[in-house]
């Protein structure tokens, strides 16, 4: 687990925050464990729809483009 001393979490904690994995931060002062941060752990329905409007399909994605005939001889 990461950790930071207090006064420079303080000055970052806003990028900290948005940077925060699974693991979690460590804050600590004068050396010592102080704090412990961690994400907060989202629900799956919270999930569905997060990435809307933030995909772009191309493309067909119904086809492999490949034109298959059932009734052509080989």
């Amino acid at each position: 687990m990461k950790t930071i001393g207090a006064a420079k979490f303080k000055e970052k904690c806003l990028a900290l925050l948005s940077s925060l994995d699974q693991e979690g931060l460590v804050i600590t002062k004068r050396g010592k464990p102080l704090a412990r941060l961690l994400p907060y752990e989202q629900e799956h329905s919270e999930l569905i729809g997060s990435l809307r409007h933030k995909t772009v399909v191309l493309g067909d994605i119904t086809s492999t483009g490949v034109e298959w005939r059932a009734d052509a001889e080989s």
